[in-house]
């Protein structure tokens, strides 16, 4: 089979006369196949060029053609311009051209008209288009990677048809990004629109209707000295200030934000909240659902059930600080005691643990050394459960799913006595896409205590910041 390629100018006479030329051969000749490249004039240079450089050709001018070594493989066979090609048609195949000029400057002026009608038809498809723009820093971070095959489903963002992705690693290089990229499209998601990478913030957060914030400096080191952790809240601190300035400039007032990573989440909430004033406080969120989910795990072990039969966990406080795991209103399904019944059927975790000594103590020292156990392990992220994290947060806030209290961290001065200028993780519910403070909660004495004292510690961060 003979494959030729035909790429031209749109408004060139000659690829006009060549293009012609080449559909007498392929109407008369079975095993003649062309395929034609059409190139707007402004363009026609730069892709000359690229395409000699990437094929190691020397040729000046419109028309191009090669022949496509089908059957051989490898880089296709330089055949030259016009001229060469007509040569060609007849040595090969004894068919010449006979247009005139008039004819080739009608049909080039026609493919130029034809082109552009194209692109506008293009563009106005491409306008009917309005896709959710979702933006993710720290996008090199493993748990990006496990996240974006879960995000792009209808199931996280239900009544979107179209999301454009926009990844940015300030850290990371271009082709790192590029690769990752390549490796989000050969998902082949209907519903992912288009994918951008960056490792600057020239263009950050435009249009962003939701941005997942993973870069944190990385887990807290428990012999990290206090230099070492002041230099670590200085770089995170002017960090996300510039982000909550450009979220304010440029992202939609709509927009959603949620932070999340093993380091200092209160406080880069925090400052995201102060930077951009102009977007509501409520739609600045700090995840708590790994730590929620780490402590179902514990007590999952604990009590040899399923941790997704345990319900309504509440995490208070400083979510990679000092925090505190409330059980008052957890509820477990399918336990295998005396008192059982159907699926639905729950009972208050309280009432049926034995051991509420092991809850005040080993539990809460358990939780927070999970994670630090499967790191140490993996030597890495806990991705998996991050990511998970990150997927219940999204479906709550988009009415995806319905669970009855989910911890966060957001600003709510007033509630519970909590003072005002900090982040600090509550519980709460959604409805309609907004979240309030569960209020009819028990405070005595010991749960006051300790929120006081992750209120504190929040407080004197945010001053060291």
């Amino acid at each position: 089979m003979a494959k030729f390629v035909l790429a031209g100018k749109t408004d060139c006479p000659y690829y006009a006369k060549a293009e012609l030329l080449a559909d007498t051969l392929q109407q008369c000749l079975p095993d003649f196949k062309i395929h034609k490249i059409s190139i707007l004039p402004d363009e026609w240079k730069e892709w000359l060029g690229a395409t000699c450089e990437k094929n190691n050709w020397k040729h000046e001018g419109s028309p191009l053609v090669w022949r496509e070594l089908v059957e051989q493989g490898g880089k296709g066979m330089l055949l030259g311009g016009f001229n060469d090609f007509l040569e060609h048609c007849q040595d090969y195949y004894g068919i010449t051209s006979d247009m005139t000029t008039n004819v080739m400057l009608s049909v080039a002026a026609e493919n130029l008209e034809a082109k552009m009608n194209l692109i506008k038809e293009e563009q106005h498809r491409a306008s009917l288009i309005q896709p959710l723009h979702v933006w993710i820093t720290g996008a090199l971070n493993p748990t990006c990677q496990v996240l974006i095959p879960s995000l792009l489903s209808p199931e996280v963002f239900p009544n979107v048809s179209a999301i454009s992705l926009h990844l940015l690693d300030l850290e990371g290089n271009e082709e790192q990004l590029q690769s990752l990229m390549l490796e989000i499209e050969e998902l082949a998601i209907s519903m992912l629109h288009q994918v951008t990478t960056g490792t600057d913030l020239e263009r950050a957060f435009r249009k962003a209707d939701v941005i997942l914030l993973l870069d944190d400096g990385g887990h807290d080191g428990e012999n990290e000295g206090e230099e070492v952790k002041k230099k670590k809240v200085k770089v995170i601190s002017e960090r996300y200030k510039e982000y909550g300035q450009l979220i304010d400039a440029t992202a939609k007032e709509t927009v959603k934000v949620i932070v999340s990573g093993d380091s200092f989440l209160n406080l880069r909430c925090s400052l995201l909240v102060d930077s951009a004033r102009s977007i509501d406080s409520h739609q600045f969120i700090a995840a708590a659902a790994q730590l929620e989910n780490e402590a179902k795990a514990v007590l999952g072990i604990k009590m040899r059930m399923r941790p997704s039969d345990i319900t309504d966990v509440i995490v208070w406080g400083n979510i990679s600080g000092t925090f505190y795991i409330d059980l008052q209103r957890a509820k477990v399904f399918n336990h295998d005691g005396p008192i059982t019944g159907p699926a639905f059927f729950s009972q208050l975790l309280l009432s049926i643990f034995p051991d509420r000594k092991w809850l005040e103590t080993d539990f809460q020292h358990l939780v927070r050394r999970r994670r630090l156990a499967v790191t140490s392990k993996t030597g890495q992220a806990a991705a998996t459960s991050a990511a998970n994290g990150i997927l219940t947060v999204l479906k709550a806030w988009n009415g995806a799913s319905d669970p009855d209290v989910l911890s966060l961290g957001v600003a709510c001065p007033g509630h519970y006595s909590l003072p005002d200028g900090i982040v600090f993780s509550v519980p709460l519910t959604f409805t309609d896409g907004k979240w309030s403070v569960v209020s009819e909660l028990t405070v005595e004495n010991e749960l006051k205590y300790r929120l006081e004292l992750s209120a504190s510690e929040l407080q004197q961060v945010k001053l060291n910041q």
